[in-house]
């Protein structure tokens, strides 16, 4: 059987995220995601099928993820890279909820002055990844 979307991100995620979630099984999640057959899970994590875009956000909440970046892997595995990159030029990226707090942190830190971002900053928050 093909397997087309075996080697996106989006499969390797789901596929991490079902083995770290033990002992919550695949059923279980397929069941908090809305699917009528666990089957369709399966065939997601194996890269037999495409993420339908309508379940990213039941998905997520069963995969205890960010619907945001659950939501940028399906993009990409169900248009493209390029149509997925023009999709986010367009609307903008969507913005995970550990992001937002790090925007609104910025927002706090700076009195809400709207700063660039200057050699300095950017080298002081690589800093804290170790970059």
């Amino acid at each position: 059987m093909t397997k087309p979307h075996q080697d996106t991100a989006l499969a390797k995620f789901v596929q991490t995220r079902i083995l770290q979630l033990k002992p919550k099984t695949q059923a279980e999640i397929a069941h908090e995601a809305g699917f009528h057959n666990a089957n369709v899970l399966s065939m997601i994590r194996s890269g037999s099928a495409k993420m339908p875009l309508d379940r990213v956000p039941t998905l997520a909440h069963a995969l205890d993820c960010d619907p945001a970046l659950l939501l940028r892997l399906a993009l990409d595995q169900a248009v493209g890279s390029t149509a997925a990159n023009a999709i986010v030029e367009i609307f903008g990226t969507p913005v995970s909820a550990n992001e937002r707090a790090w925007i609104e942190e910025i927002r706090s830190a700076s009195k809400d002055t709207d700063p660039r971002i200057t050699t300095r900053s950017r080298t002081a928050l690589r800093g804290i990844f170790g970059k």
